[in-house]
C-alpha cells in the first residue's frame, strides 16, 4: 500500500547553522524529503549533504501564513509553507502550517503518494 509523501519545507536566512537546520528538522516527524526556495537549494544541500533536498519557484504560491520579508523577497507569504506544497505535488495539503523554530521556518505538507 502506497502512503502519502511527506515534505519538510524550509525557509531560513543565509546565516543559518546546519545545527539550527537539524534542531528544527528534529521537530516534526518522519519525511521523504526536504524543500525550499530554488535559490536556496545549493546553500541547503551543502548544509545538510545526507538529506534529499528539492528547489522549486514558490513565487506567487498562495499560503495560509504571511511574513512580509518572503513577500518582499519570494513573492510568497511563506517560502516553507509553498516549497512544502510544490514539492509534495498535485493535491498536496499542509498538515502544519509556518512555524519558527530557531530562526528556520518550517512546515510539512503531505502529497497524495510516494
Amino acid at each position: 500500500m502506497r502512503r502519502p509523501m511527506t515534505v519538510v519545507g524550509l525557509g531560513f536566512r543565509s546565516k543559518v547553522t546546519p545545527e539550527a537546520l537539524l534542531h528544527a528538522l528534529a521537530q516534526v516527524g518522519p519525511f521523504d524529503a526536504i524543500a525550499t526556495a530554488a535559490a536556496k537549494a545549493r546553500a541547503l544541500t551543502a548544509l545538510l549533504p545526507e538529506a534529499l533536498v528539492i528547489g522549486v519557484d514558490v513565487a506567487g504560491v498562495p499560503t495560509p501564513t504571511q511574513s512580509q520579508a518572503a513577500l518582499a523577497a519570494y513573492d510568497t507569504g511563506s517560502v516553507a509553507e509553498a516549497a512544502a506544497l510544490c514539492a509534495a505535488g498535485p493535491g498536496a495539503r499542509l498538515c502544519q502550517t509556518r512555524r519558527i523554530i530557531g530562526g528556520v521556518s518550517i512546515a510539512v505538507a503531505q502529497g497524495e503518494t510516494t
